[in-house]
């Protein structure tokens, strides 16, 4: 930048001197400008491109095994690990085979390796979004005439559509069992979610999902965890109850199971007691003593073999009647396009499947690279994620976002980089390849326990809900607003109400924000709010106005009200009735409110300012962050007002954008002076400013 000159000094005080902005170009030389930016190709730009869509090309080169290559080899196995008895388990929230939980964990991972800007985050199936796409999957499939009650794991289902999948799945409808249909929709609905990510983040519309707040999204995550609790209720007892759909399930879908409670099967709630007890210790044991050990504990694995195992050999299918995984095939099914008539049916649910990914994914990514020292993209996140559920959807898999829980261990057992994605990608395929038929015997009720115990982290984010409430209660409400109509109405409805509450907060706290009048600290410079602190001294016949938030339509008349009732002084009113009082009778004496010192009045009739206890009123515009036509207008008014009542009104701590308005909208007049008068660089220099004005006045007045 050119040396600027000094300020010049004028009257003895610096001045100082704007400078000349630059010529703007107007919008269309802009947007000509930006397009032959972007339609400009070259060697060195195409490159530029293909680095920023493939981030691995860029950290690849810097890899250094020596220092990376074990932290993320034993991450990845440990993800890996994680990922095959949480991917089976989470094919229950979804309402889909185990073997499509299994290809979403292992192209997901494959494509954030490659397109991710996070080092640290898993990208993969996610209990939230599995919920989600189970609800839509069931309304379509109620839709088409199939039964939603009817759960997709099993034996029979799996030998009637799964086994038959390479022939089934490029039939029509009419061909296409209840499992065939199911993924279709669940593709479907996963190619829009997508290309809505991937359209946000070619908009560069990143920054959307930082309007999700936190107290809204930790409402919503507790919300859609009690729903999703109330969904694996049934697997716990191992009970036959319809599946709810709309507003109330989560009510419908408890009362359900009073009812069915006595059908309970007794070999299913004696193993979900077993599961539950294990885990849940095995958990609390890893948390406490989580410094100690270098690597997790795979419980959730450890819990899968052992449960596999005892009913493989006890027959508790056969014997007892326990419903288990059923056969889970191996290899891949051949890509297929999503229906383009099913997309149709869910592009609007796919919006908040878009926006909830999108939000806690970027959110993760942000979290984990300040903790770590870098920086993320949300644009690229966007993309990435995007990505992770457009090129997958042709593969038979369902939506995907970062989870915070694995990405937790991840971070716990030595990940450097995406790298580990490609180790977890590995392990599940191997379980693709050859282990998935050895989970055939694995009773549901032990994934639903999976499913519950993964919930813990979220279930006791209430307990966060008193201190939030004595930090913010507005944020309290949003997160109560949030997860009670998640579970009283649904998902997609929780966010919406999240969404609406936090913007009402946000109005709310900028519609009514706090007014003070200020008093000089001492014989400094400072003023501070004069209720608050004790000994500070007002200054005399003058009043100092603050108002904490920005002046716009909204906020417009608890500005003036907040004004008048400070000082005493309803200015419109008085000024109002001075112009009428010669006409109606009204005396000068009665425009002072009922704080005033008193009418005074001198020999020509007319109300001096002291009638009313001050002269001149200053507002500390520093707080004051923006200025509309409804805000400029109020300010235009209440000068003319004050100017009627012989009141000086005076502004101080102006910000640069404060001042550009107040100039453009006419408040300053086309006279430079004017702005010298007006505005003060601080509230001290106005006061001052003040008093050796009426000091002035009242030696004219003396002379006189």
């Amino acid at each position: 930048m050119d040396a600027s000159p000094e300020p010049q000094e004028k009257g003895g005080t610096l001045v100082l001197i704007r400078r000349q902005p630059p010529v703007s170009q107007g919008l269309l030389e802009t947007l000509k400008a930006r397009l032959k930016q972007s339609c400009t190709c070259s060697i060195p730009c195409a490159q530029a491109l293909v680095q920023n869509l493939f981030p691995v090309l860029h950290w690849l080169r810097q890899y250094r095994p020596k220092e990376y290559l074990a932290g993320d080899v034993m991450s990845g196995l440990v993800i890996g690990i994680i990922l095959v008895p949480q991917a089976i388990a989470y094919s229950l929230l979804a309402g889909l085979q185990p073997i499509y939980s299994l290809y979403t964990s292992f192209f997901a991972n494959l494509i954030y390796f490659l397109m991710g800007t996070s080092r640290h985050v898993n990208v993969g199936i996610f209990s939230l979004l599995c919920l989600m796409v189970g609800q839509v999957v069931d309304r379509e499939l109620q839709l088409a005439g199939f039964d939603p009650s009817q759960d997709s794991l099993g034996p029979r289902n799996n030998g009637s559509t799964l086994n038959n999948s390479t022939t089934t799945l490029v039939l029509g409808l009419q061909d296409c069992g209840r499992d065939c249909h199911a993924i279709r929709i669940a593709t479907a609905l996963t190619l829009v979610t997508g290309l809505y990510q991937v359209l946000m983040g070619i908009l560069r519309l990143g920054f959307v999902s930082t309007y999700l707040s936190q107290p809204l999204l930790d409402g919503f995550a507790m919300g859609a965890s009690v729903t999703i609790l109330t969904s694996q209720a049934k697997h716990l007892l191992g009970v036959r109850i319809p599946r709810h759909q709309g507003p109330g399930m989560v009510i419908r879908t408890w009362l359900s199971l009073l009812q069915s409670v006595g059908q309970a099967n007794i070999c299913d709630m004696v193993t979900s007691a077993v599961c539950l007890g294990v885990l849940i210790a095995a958990k609390e044991l890893s948390d406490r003593y989580r410094h100690r050990l270098k690597v997790p504990v795979p419980t959730e694995l450890l819990v899968i073999v052992v449960a596999t195992l005892v009913s493989h050999f006890g027959q508790l299918h056969s014997r007892f009647g326990s419903s288990v995984a059923g056969n889970i095939p191996t290899g891949f099914v051949a890509p297929q396009i999503p229906d383009p008539k099913i997309m149709w049916h869910v592009a609007l649910d796919a919006v908040s499947l878009a926006l909830v990914g999108s939000a806690f994914s970027i959110s993760l990514a942000e979290m984990f690279a300040r903790s770590h020292g870098y920086t993320v993209h949300a644009n690229q996140e966007l993309l990435a994620v995007g990505c992770c559920n457009v090129l997958p959807a042709f593969f038979h898999c369902f939506a995907t976002s970062a989870a915070l829980s694995k990405t937790l261990v991840k971070t716990a057992t030595g990940c450097q980089t995406q790298l580990s994605s490609v180790v977890s990608a590995a392990v599940v395929l191997l379980v693709l390849l050859v282990l998935a038929p050895l989970f055939h015997d694995l009773q549901r009720c032990v994934l639903a326990c999976i499913i519950v115990v993964s919930l813990r982290g979220a279930l006791r984010k209430v307990k966060d809900l008193p201190q939030l409430w004595r930090l913010s209660p507005a944020d309290a409400l949003v997160w109560v607003a949030t997860a009670a109509t998640c579970v009283l109405v649904s998902t997609e409805a929780g966010l919406l109400a999240g969404v609406f509450f936090s913007l009402l907060s946000l109005a709310g706290r900028t519609q009514r924000p706090r007014a003070a009048l200020l008093a000089r600290i001492g014989d400094s410079a400072f003023y501070e709010d004069a209720a608050e602190f004790e000994g500070l001294l007002p200054p005399p016949e003058v009043r100092v106005f603050r108002f904490t938030g920005p002046l716009y339509y909204a906020n417009k008349d608890f500005f003036l009200q907040s004004l008048y009732n400070l000082t005493g002084l309803d200015a419109g009113h008085s000024a109002t009735r001075k112009k009428k009082g010669p006409e109606v009778g009204v005396s000068d004496s009665s425009l002072a409110d009922g704080k005033d010192m008193g009418s005074v009045s001198s020999g020509t009739g007319l109300v001096v300012p002291l009638a009313f206890g001050f002269h001149t009123v200053v507002i500390d515009c520093a707080p004051l962050l923006f200025l509309d036509v409804a805000g400029m207008a109020t300010l235009k008014d209440l000068h003319r007002d004050y100017r009627a009542l012989d009141i000086t009104l005076l502004l101080a701590c102006c910000s640069p954008s404060v001042r550009d308005t107040l100039r453009k909208g006419g408040f300053l007049g086309e006279d430079q002076g004017a702005e010298d008068e007006l505005l003060f660089p601080s509230i001290h220099s106005a006061v001052e400013a003040a008093r050796a004005r009426r000091e002035e006045l009242a030696a004219a007045d003396s002379a006189f």
